[in-house]
């Protein structure tokens, strides 16, 4: 599973500031549902142009949910001038440090509040520059050179955490290759390779496998699935429902869901039953 701090737990769980300020100073909204982490940032000024309220709607995963939760703790006080110096680091480690697979979520709370910044001053929103690459997600050869050089990331896996950039179609592994090549040198760059499918990629195969393959035979019984969680090739999922309490829940779980998919996934799967009640993505 996520190596997750307890205050990432904690927030994701108890989330603070959930919600949106009908008649809010500022407004940012970064990502799209479709491409599977949205945010929508409000906040409220005082007569200090203090930022007395800030609230938030996350659709994502538990590090984008706590790292909403932790940006508006963080903001509230602080003039705008004060607000717009918080960086995706700093957000990361107000939460304990995020797994480098989700630091996008901390990402994506620093675009959001740099958005919403804009929209209070009327100010342009920042223009990207570069060439699109990644069309899945909007990301361009400049946003990942700087994400390279800044970060030092080696791999293709660890630009996709950081900037989702690769995490789509996959078009664009071979470019995202190409440009983190030119920063390493000599035996580092051979140790780089293509995985072929990036760690976004398996979870998005693997949750779209369990909707359209898997689901519907156990609803049938009156059961369901849920997908808590991949750790490299270990897939932990929890069982509902009548599979919950069936005495043949485990020949379900290897002859069914975990054959599937290892049939359309990956060959080398492995699936887990989680028992207990944490309910971490």
């Amino acid at each position: 599973m996520w190596d997750y701090t307890e205050k990432v737990k904690e927030h994701f769980l108890n989330p603070r500031n959930v919600g949106t300020i009908e008649d809010a100073d500022g407004v940012g909204e970064v990502g799209s549902i479709a491409c599977g982490d949205a945010l929508k940032l409000t906040f409220k000024l005082d007569e200090n142009k203090k930022i007395k309220d800030a609230r938030f709607q996350t659709f994502g995963c538990a590090s984008a949910i706590a790292s909403s939760s932790a940006l508006t703790e963080m903001i509230k006080g602080l003039t705008l001038d004060e607000a717009e110096k918080i960086t995706n680091e700093d957000i990361a480690d107000y939460l304990g440090g995020l797994p480098k697979e989700k630091i996008h979520c901390s990402v994506m709370g620093m675009e959001a509040l740099e958005k919403a910044i804009s929209s209070y001053r009327g100010t342009p929103e920042k223009i990207v520059e570069g060439i699109e690459v990644c069309h899945c997600f909007g990301v361009t050869d400049i946003e990942i050179e700087k994400a390279v050089k800044e970060h030092n990331l080696k791999t293709l896996d660890e630009v996709t955490g950081y900037l989702k950039a690769g995490g789509g179609c996959g078009n664009c592994h071979d470019e995202i290759q190409s440009i983190i090549d030119k920063f390493i040198d000599g035996p580092k760059k051979s140790a780089v390779k293509l995985s072929g499918m990036t760690t976004l990629q398996k979870i998005r195969l693997i949750e779209e496998t369990l909707e359209k393959e898997i689901k519907p035979a156990l609803l049938k019984d009156g059961g369901d699935i849920e997908l808590v969680d991949v750790d490299g090739t270990t897939v932990f999922v929890r069982l509902q429902g009548s599979c919950a309490t069936c005495s043949r829940s485990k020949i379900t779980l290897k002859n069914h869901v975990e054959a599937k998919l290892r049939e359309k996934v990956v060959h080398n799967l492995v699936v887990e039953e989680v028992v207990d009640e944490a309910r971490i993505c």
